[in-house]
């Protein structure tokens, strides 16, 4: 049960601060530089995350940006529940959030959020975080498109928390929903237009 007057300032400020911090590892920026790779915001749509990594060819490297990029959304989580409860570990989610999309390091501009926005889910509510999982897996293999997957799968999060007795976290959820929808705000129009590109395997490991 979310209690944000049971949250003190001191524990808010931890909170926010050890998510924006965690979100703020820029995963997909470091592993592709670590491998060689030059920098992966010079190549396709130019953003950190793991689509765009596995343009690189390599999806290894892909799919260990995936799941940072996940995991640094649900540790400060897990991390502030136990310290603080729900709501501080609600604030660590949303913090993270916004340091994924606007890490500081990278002058505020930074990924998606769609693997980061997986990771607080199965903080917050791990049965979210499957139905996200197959909502996305389902659309992708349906349409071969991963916008328009986490497009979808991140509208229904909202409404899933509410069918799992879990209300107090819809307008949370409808507020990263909102953050993920204006952020693929161009992949929206190639949508809208037929021109999105679709999901493609390299061929390097």
């Amino acid at each position: 049960m979310l209690d944000f007057a049971a949250v003190t300032p001191a524990m808010a400020i931890m909170a926010a601060l050890l998510g924006y911090l965690s979100g703020s590892i820029p995963f997909g920026l470091l592993f592709t530089r670590w491998a060689g790779l030059g920098d992966v915001r010079a190549i396709g749509s130019g953003n950190i995350g793991a689509t765009n990594v596995l343009r690189t060819g390599n999806k290894k490297l892909a799919a260990a940006t995936l799941i940072a990029d996940a995991v640094k959304g649900t540790i400060p989580i897990l991390l502030m529940k136990a310290l603080g409860g729900e709501t501080a570990g609600l604030i660590a989610g949303l913090a993270a959030f916004a340091g994924h999309l606007f890490p500081v390091w990278l002058g505020f501009k930074g990924g998606k959020g769609v693997a980061t926005n997986i990771g607080i889910l199965f903080g917050l509510y791990w049965p979210l975080g499957l139905i996200f999982l197959a909502v996305w897996l389902a659309m992708a293999f349906i349409f071969r498109i991963s916008s328009l997957s986490a497009l979808t799968a991140s509208a229904l999060s909202p409404l899933w928390a509410w069918f799992l007795g879990k209300p107090t976290l819809v307008f949370p959820l409808i507020l990263l929903a909102a953050l993920i929808w204006i952020m693929h705000h161009e992949n929206i129009a190639r949508l809208l237009k037929g021109q999105e590109a679709k999901i493609k395997l390299g061929s390097k490991t």
